[in-house]
């Protein structure tokens, strides 16, 4: 078992283990867009009222600014060597980490229910078993992959992408038999409040990716270009999360309530009966398992980053991996089996919240990587309370908190409203003002107080390594 599970959890990747390129990121993040998911995403902006027109440009809007964001993260992968969430010690602290973490461990949950309900209806059709039964098989299946670990994540990413877009080729031309293109588009009438909606939805998807896309990065080789990472993981997701989106957009327009009602049946319906159906069931719970393996893996990460914060341990034996996967894969499937019967309605109200939660934490880290730092980080301290980090950075931590409160008065969702959304018509803003707010402030409480910063790189590699000098307290 050994030999074929992955060795490295939170610790930083040896150079020697290194391997592979950047258009790996392509494959992996196009075959992670290509799914039933992000489908239901594109269709939320025309069933909440936008015009299919508007609904895919606002889409188109939001993937490539939030997935700039995203990629932004990933080209920080091969640089460092670890998973996303450890990089976020440098600017909280070693224990103070601990907050975002929180919520991204939240967010893992709810993504892997909202991905196991629909997977689970098209395994349970798949099998003849039913939703319920498809929902726990489905989840089955994505503890023993994330178990493996990276190289099958990748491999599954491969095969799911071309798999994935050949399906969803024939999906649209099936779509476009159907219904008549020009009249879907015809209607353009304008409106802010829906159009950012879209924008808001389609970002809300890109941005959540964030906390972990670097986990997917890290194995490639040091010199790796970071704009070749870049580039590459922005084209894979935003390309892959459109097609889905723009397909899901013009699929809602045409169908109206036959497709809100029963999206899955409604997608495998396009394309036939018999063996059709059965292959698009099959697409379906491939996609779906690609990105609920991430969703997975990256929770494990979390839970495991979080912990080790206070316990100090960076390596973890197959039992112990073992039973985080599980922990996140029995709490994933109680959300779905509980929340099954309301999905629509719940998801764009759980996507608007993790917009909430992760764009402050996106625009410290990148502020603090890119700008403060200059992607000079001191790794081995990363992993030790009392050294250059500490353990809680209090002005990082009140930054945080002051982007999450500086939202509040924006925000828009079925269980609050704030104060400023009626006056802006409607529109929901508060992505905008958790990204501005937060990395300016962090930028002015930072700029001067870089005694946390090392003049280089340190590996931990280096003869003589030494990284404990500046005291705890050194933001604080």
């Amino acid at each position: 078992m050994t030999g074929v599970v992955e060795q490295r959890s939170i610790d930083v990747v040896p150079d020697a283990e290194r391997h592979g390129n950047a258009f790996s990121q392509f494959t992996l993040w196009l075959g992670a867009n290509l799914q039933i998911t992000a489908v239901v995403t594109g269709a939320l902006a025309v069933v909440f009222g936008a015009d299919a027109f508007w609904s895919i440009i606002g889409l188109l809007l939001g993937n490539l600014l939030g997935g700039a964001v995203m990629a932004l993260h990933s080209a920080q992968g091969p640089r460092l060597g670890l998973p996303q969430m450890i990089s976020s010690r440098a600017q909280f602290g070693v224990r103070g980490a601990v907050v975002p973490l929180a919520l991204v461990i939240v967010m893992y949950v709810g993504f892997f229910a909202s991905g196991s309900v629909l997977a689970g209806q098209a395994v349970g059709e798949l099998t003849h078993l039913g939703d319920t039964t498809g929902i726990v098989i489905f989840a089955l299946v994505t503890a023993a992959t994330t178990l493996v670990g990276y190289r099958l994540i990748h491999t599954l990413g491969r095969v799911a992408s071309i798999v994935c877009a050949l399906a969803f080729v024939y999906l649209g031309i099936r779509l476009l038999q159907r219904a008549d293109l020009t009249a879907l588009l015809a209607d353009r009438s304008f409106h802010l409040p829906l159009f950012l909606l879209a924008v808001s939805l389609s970002a809300s998807w890109q941005l959540a990716f964030g906390p972990y896309v670097a986990d997917y990065s890290r194995y490639l080789p040091r010199s790796t270009s970071p704009r070749a990472t870049f580039w590459w993981t922005l084209g894979g997701s935003a390309l892959g999360s459109q097609w889905s989106m723009t397909f899901g957009a013009l699929a809602a327009a045409a169908a109206g309530s036959a497709f809100v009602d029963n999206q899955v049946g409604y997608v495998v319906g396009l394309g036939g009966a018999g063996l059709a159906a059965s292959f698009l069931y099959f697409v379906i719970a491939l996609g779906k398992l690609t990105v609920n393996v991430l969703n997975t893996y990256g929770g494990f990460m979390s839970v495991v980053t979080g912990i080790s914060g206070f316990r100090g341990q960076r390596e973890l034996s197959t039992r112990a991996r073992a039973a985080y996967i599980a922990g996140i894969m029995i709490a994933g499937t109680a959300v779905a089996l509980l929340g099954k019967d309301s999905f629509l309605s719940s998801f764009k109200d759980f996507l608007l919240f993790l917009l909430t939660a992760f764009t402050p934490w996106s625009a410290i880290n990148l502020v603090d990587y890119y700008l403060i730092a200059k992607e000079r980080y001191d790794l081995p301290a990363l992993s030790d309370p009392h050294g250059r980090y500490g353990a809680w950075r209090v002005k990082a931590l009140v930054v945080y908190g002051a982007g999450l409160l500086a939202q509040l008065p924006f925000l828009a969702t079925s269980f609050y409203t704030g104060p400023l959304v009626a006056p802006l018509g409607g529109t929901d803003i508060s992505w905008i003002v958790g990204l501005v707010v937060p990395a300016a402030l962090y930028w002015l409480a930072a700029r001067r107080d870089t005694a946390h910063v090392p003049d280089r790189m340190i590996t931990g590699t280096e003869t003589g390594t030494r990284t404990g000098s500046p005291s705890p307290t050194a933001m604080s």
